[in-house]
């Protein structure tokens, strides 16, 4: 089933759960608490028609909708005891503990059927679409689309084990080696390339899932092979050593599945992400018009302090390498680059005395909150940087690419912490707050880079 098909039918079968629990429920607590005859009322119909939807968010928060196609039935069942267990608790103590009531006990007989109705409409249908998804899953050119990198002997051991599960969800398109064609595999699988040509491979399969059986004299090749992979769509999976199993880093969540370390890039719970961006949205706005005297102001400087157009826009690479053009007040005289890409220095003499200030106090960065609105960046995220520098950077390290995999920011830890680069080594040094800062991203971390964001702000003393 297509998968927005797939994520429509499982808002609906919520919606109609949520209608009917809600209905089961009045009735119940007519028939059964109140003890007389079952009528509707505006509070009846305004639970109809507003309940419905408020379930639907909280399930929208929780990631219920998140790749749909993995929700498999004990995923399913924790998430709807979970969000039952929210969600009532917020319904009765906002809409149901202030009732006139002739006995105590009657909050919690109503309690018992409000969770019970919700709980049961909802987690019934939930685990027969689960049940239907994995069904579907498991017949042949239905799986997940995989594909296996490696060529050696682990590489097709796995392959032979996955193949033969008694639940197959993978369904593996081809191979790419690092050292050619291997022709014992070739036999099984068909070869699609050298692992340099990955990302190639990825996009025209549409691969969901890269299954990595390296041979153990490959794995310093790890590294660079898993940042050319990661897009925040493509699953990750590994082989694990003994190392892994005996630290306890190798967590099965499939009893049925093969021993595999699945590659987790988004650290951050879909809950957070869906409120971080909630905030961006808020934040720029709000942002965005209380800043319009500043705007006013940094226009007419500009304006005045040399010759050419107030506002600068360059062309950066973000989100999952997407190019977007970048927003700024210029600071620099016209034609700044004529001889080509160049970065900025404290005693740079591209940089106008308006310009100056403006990068101290990042005044040149406010416009930017119309690329927070239009979706190319976040307030908080790694700086973004042009094609350029990233072939140069990710000659020397290709880690940087890791960043290119979440929403660019308009500050950052590395932001913070060194402002303005001024040369490849400054971006390296940059580049490793900003990928602890991945590895680590909490809505709570994003609101102390804000706040440090602002005393550099008030204070100018951005570089």
């Amino acid at each position: 089933m297509n998968l927005n098909r797939l994520t429509s039918l499982s808002i609906f079968v919520d919606w109609g759960s949520a209608f009917l629990s809600w209905f089961l429920f009045y009735y119940s607590r007519k028939i059964i608490v109140e003890q007389v005859p079952f009528t509707t009322d505006k509070s009846f119909i305004l639970g109809l028609i507003f309940i419905p939807f408020c379930w639907i968010l909280l399930y929208y928060l929780q990631g219920s909708y998140y790749e749909i196609k993995r929700m498999y039935r004990l995923k399913s069942i924790a998430l709807t005891i979970s969000s039952s267990i929210i969600g009532n608790a917020l319904i009765f103590f906002i809409l149901i503990l202030d009732d006139e009531i002739k006995y105590y006990s009657s909050y919690y007989i109503s309690a018992g059927i409000l969770f019970s109705t919700h709980f049961v409409a909802t987690i019934l249908p939930r685990i027969i679409i689960s049940t239907i998804i994995v069904n579907q899953l498991s017949k042949k050119g239905k799986g997940f689309r995989t594909l296996l990198v490696g060529g050696g002997e682990k590489a097709i051991e796995l392959y032979s084990e996955l193949t033969q599960l008694p639940k197959k969800v993978n369904y593996f398109i081809g191979f790419v080696n690092l050292n050619g064609v291997d022709k014992k595999l070739e036999k099984k699988l068909a070869y699609l390339g050298h692992a340099d040509e990955i990302e190639w491979v990825i996009k025209n399969e549409k691969i969901e899932e890269v299954i990595i059986a390296l041979e153990s004299t490959e794995h310093d090749k790890l590294k660079h092979l898993i940042g050319k992979i990661e897009n925040g769509s493509t699953r990750i999976k590994i082989l694990p050593d003994m190392y892994d199993i005996v630290s306890g880093n190798l967590k099965i969540n499939n009893i049925f599945g093969a021993l595999l370390i699945e590659i987790n890039p988004e650290i951050m719970p879909f809950w957070q992400q869906a409120v971080k961006r909630f905030m961006d949205i808020i934040l720029s706005t709000i942002a965005f018009f209380l800043c319009i005297p500043l705007y006013l102001i940094s226009v007419v400087l500009v304006k005045i302090s040399s010759p050419g157009n107030i506002f600068y826009l360059q062309e950066r690479i973000g989100l999952n390498g997407k190019p977007f053009r970048i927003i700024k007040f210029r600071t620099m005289y016209e034609n700044a680059e004529k001889s080509g890409p160049q970065l900025s220095s404290e005693n740079d003499d591209r940089i106008t005395p308006v310009g100056r200030f403006m990068r101290k106090t990042r005044l040149d960065e406010f416009p930017q909150f119309i690329n927070v609105l239009k979706g190319d960046m976040s307030l908080v995220g790694p700086r973004p940087e042009r094609q350029f520098y990233i072939d140069q950077i990710t000659r020397i390290d290709a880690q940087f690419l890791h960043l290119t995999k979440v929403r660019p920011g308009i500050t950052s830890w590395g932001q913070v912490k060194y402002g303005y680069a001024e040369n490849v080594d400054q971006m390296l040094l940059r580049m490793k707050y900003d990928l602890i800062y991945l590895k680590n991203r909490s809505l709570a971390l994003d609101l102390k880079i804000l706040f440090y964001t602002v005393l550099i702000v008030l204070k100018a003393k951005g570089k």
